[in-house]
């Protein structure tokens, strides 16, 4: 009954002598002195694997059975260890408990932040051999020299996309499952990823915070601001591969060199007529087929 009642009191009469931390339970000690003396006495028999607790060695041996006996609350998605499922479920609550004490920016994750952390040692021993950019970490910079090389080594087996990254190919395959487990909170409008899904609800909320320095207008994303900043500075970094023109946006690119290819993306549903552009395609299903539905194509 003592021991219990220390649960509610916060009472920890167990003390480590090696680094001071407090316990309410003996046991609970008994474990942590492991991480001092480097014990770890609970193997695995089918990998050979040691750990400090039997509890932990229990949870281990789903990865063995692959068993998933957590399943996540918000898309039943399940996992071998409990940890492993929390994690995961910030991604649908958007908790980001692990703060970075020198710009204040938050992770899901305490190796994320670990990682991030080294943004703000000065060293960068990995530089790119093309521009004078470095970094902490020779993955990050790998993937920045994609960057200069067009490198995209991560296929998609469904579709034949590329991508930089394994990750960005991961995001990428929710497409082909048509799973959307983000939920806008406003009008019920589901997303595959989670960023879209915030930046969607800024256009219930009316939020812009992403601003210019230059004049007063305010964006909803960040690469809409540096697009736009692009006004100020003059940048025209899109060259057409056809003629000297260049551009500003990517997408205005695009539409010019459709110009020089001849490329109509744009069908009109009733008649299959093709189109460059789609305000032609707007035009075209306003003047030939007033009555139809497709009036409203997007």
């Amino acid at each position: 009954m003592k021991i219990h009642e220390q649960v509610h009191t916060g009472e920890k009469p167990y003390h480590c002598t090696r680094c001071g931390k407090s316990f309410t339970y003996k046991t609970d000690l008994n474990v942590h002195l492991l991480v001092h003396s480097g014990e770890n006495p609970f193997t695995c028999d089918q990998c050979g694997t040691g750990f400090k607790s039997s509890t932990v060695l229990k949870e281990h041996m789903n990865i063995h059975t692959n068993e998933k006996p957590y399943a996540c609350f918000y898309c039943g998605k399940c996992f071998t260890q409990q940890g492993h499922c929390k994690v995961h479920q910030k991604i649908h609550t958007g908790v980001r408990d692990h703060v970075c004490c020198e710009c204040g920016k938050s992770f899901t994750r305490a190796d994320n932040l670990k990682r991030h952390q080294k943004i703000h040692i000065v060293e960068k021993p990995h530089k790119c051999s093309y521009c004078d950019k470095s970094f902490t970490e020779s993955g990050h910079l790998r993937l920045h020299e994609q960057i200069h090389t067009g490198e995209k080594p991560y296929h998609c087996t469904r579709c034949g996309e590329n991508f930089k990254s394994s990750a960005f190919l991961k995001g990428h395959m929710i497409i082909h499952t048509n799973v959307r487990p983000y939920v806008c909170f406003y009008c019920g409008k589901s997303f595959t990823r989670l960023n879209h899904c915030k930046v969607h609800q800024k256009i219930h909320t009316g939020e812009k915070d992403h601003v210019c320095s230059e004049c007063p207008k305010s964006f909803t994303r960040a690469d809409r601001l540096k697009e736009h900043q692009r006004v100020h500075t003059g940048e025209r970094p899109y060259k057409c591969s056809y003629c000297d023109k260049t551009f500003t946006q990517s997408v205005d690119l695009k539409r010019h060199e459709r110009a020089h290819t001849g490329e109509k993306p744009y069908h009109c549903p009733p008649c299959e007529k093709s189109f460059g552009y789609l305000k032609s395609l707007k035009r075209h299903l306003k003047k030939c087929h007033t009555s139809s539905q497709h009036l409203h194509i997007e």
